[in-house]
């Protein structure tokens, strides 16, 4: 996954064209001197500067949240709902505004864009059940006139730290849940996309949504840190590379928060040798591509069973790569934009240079691709044959247009490479054999598993997380785990005075 922490800095005074915090329900201008620039990757040009705020500023936004809690949270969750039902369609109606928002500052193409802002959106239909979502349990007659019952009740002023890649759905991962479930949001988005979050604030307010429940802090490292350790915020939820979540994982824990802290990947799709290759090419080709690669879920590597498929499934790709449009995100052609920034492109352009140092055989080449003209963030599609586990090409995560092909001889040796990796996001299996799925399904260690379905993103009313170090903390996001995380459970046993007429009994309680 994409990190929020590590994007270049720039020393420079507040510009006029600076975007602003939002805090108590208004746009919030920081005169504060440090600020980063936000590019349009297709243009390389800056198109405004994010401020980067102080921990008082920091402070200022969970001082907002703590403030708006007591009467939030005790809202009925039916009135919850129905703000995010507002939510849902002014949304709606403003989804092509969001989809160029976001394509002007991350890069992706306007289709994709539109695709993402519509999954963060079925998280918010889901939040809209949460009066359902909250019903406790409920026991009669624990013991003679005693009666018990459970409920969920919200944690407080709650933080999401989201990633560049998917600057609008991520936060809708989170958001939607954590204030339909009662509590109060800060969100601090990445500073390389950050736009978007301003307008879910908007749109948030005018939907009715009192002023502090929902505030959005931009920054770097500082605010990060000033958002674990301040003593307020009850948990936090972070999306991004596996050192900067483990960073947050045990800074945060360390702090008493509860945490849930997504990290990186390296998702392999196994092809077998019944495996429809064409069908297993044209998911190849999306899954490793869409997006430039820059998503948590992008299959990076694909784990071919048998020379033979290997060799038939490269063919396929390369016929289809070769037909792959690049292009600036709003050119209704382009089926690939550029990457995010041109630091995040020398670290790409970096990872495929490093494959060739290590011996595998670069079979496309996409920095001789033909690629826009101008100073966008562009690289073409890069195919890796030949690839070994040892190899840093395997081991780490580019988050780039780079796919590898691994050979094995077997099923077993396959699963055995994927079990063997420090990552456990995602992954999937193509084949006609129901036998191999199942044991494939069973077998793999990973958070989510797809069985002809090369990106097995669940929807809402499931949740997202993956295994082994591509998660930290014991919960999902969204779906039933994201309730769970955002509330906390209550018992109640209550027994009514007619009950408690015998007098004192200092004999330990059995119910029975």
């Amino acid at each position: 996954m994409s990190s929020t922490l590590l994007s270049p800095l720039t020393e420079s005074p507040a510009k006029p064209d600076s975007l602003p915090h939002w805090i108590d329900g208004k746009r919030t201008p920081d005169s504060g001197a440090r600020s980063a620039a936000v590019y349009n990757p297709a243009t390389g040009k800056i198109r405004t500067m994010v401020p980067l705020a102080s921990a008082e500023q920091v402070g200022a936004a969970v001082a907002s949240a703590k403030a708006a809690f007591p009467e939030w949270s005790a809202q009925p969750p039916l009135r919850r709902a129905r703000a995010l039902f507002r939510f849902r369609e002014l949304f709606e109606a403003r989804l092509d505004d969001i989809a160029r928002l976001i394509t002007a500052e991350h890069g992706k193409v306007f289709s994709d864009a539109k695709g993402e802002a519509t999954r963060g959106l079925e998280v918010v239909e889901f939040a809209t059940g949460i009066p359902q979502l909250l019903k406790g349990e409920f026991s009669e007659q624990v013991g003679v006139g005693i009666d018990s019952w459970s409920m969920r009740q919200p944690l407080g002023v709650v933080a999401g730290i989201t990633p560049f890649n998917f600057p609008a759905m991520v936060p809708m991962w989170m958001f939607p849940i954590a204030l339909a479930c009662g509590n109060t949001f800060v969100l601090k988005p990445s500073e390389r996309d950050p736009s978007v979050s301003l307008l879910l604030a908007e749109l948030l307010k005018e939907a009715g949504l009192p002023d502090g429940v929902f505030n959005v802090v931009h920054g770097d490292k500082t605010a990060v840190d000033a958002l674990l350790d301040h003593p307020d915020v009850k948990a936090v939820t972070f999306v991004g590379s596996t050192p900067i979540a483990e960073y947050v994982y045990r800074r945060g824990t360390d702090a008493g928060k509860r945490v849930q802290a997504l990290g990186g990947a390296k998702n392999h799709m196994v092809v077998m040798p019944d495996a429809d290759l064409d069908q297993a090419a044209d998911a190849l080709v999306g899954a490793a591509y869409g997006s430039a690669g820059e998503r948590c879920m992008a299959i990076s590597v694909a784990v071919a069973v048998g020379d033979k498929t290997a060799d038939a499934l490269i063919g396929r790709l390369r016929a289809r790569i070769d037909t792959l449009v690049v292009g600036d995100g709003m050119n209704p052609k382009a089926e690939m934009g550029p990457l995010v920034t041109g630091a995040h492109l020398d670290r790409v352009t970096g990872y495929v240079s490093l494959g060739v140092e290590e011996g595998a055989e670069l079979i496309v080449n996409g920095r001789e691709a033909a690629l826009p003209a101008g100073d966008g963030f562009f690289i073409g599609p890069c195919l890796f044959d030949h690839v070994q586990p040892h190899m840093r090409l395997y081991k780490e995560e580019i988050f780039g247009p780079v796919l590898c092909v691994v050979r094995t001889t077997h099923f077993d040796e396959a699963l055995g490479l994927i079990n063997d990796h420090e990552y456990g996001n995602g992954t999937a299996i193509f084949t006609r054999d129901g036998d191999t799925a199942r044991a494939f399904a069973n077998g793999v260690q990973a958070g989510m598993v797809g069985v002809n379905v090369p990106i097995p993103v669940p929807m809402a009313f499931h949740s997202f997380g993956g295994w082994k170090r591509s998660l930290f903390g014991d919960h999902a996001v969204h779906g039933p785990e994201g309730v769970r995380f955002y509330t906390r459970i209550k018992t109640v046993t209550a027994r009514w005075p007619t009950g408690i007429r015998a007098g004192v009994d200092t004999v330990m309680p059995t119910h029975g």
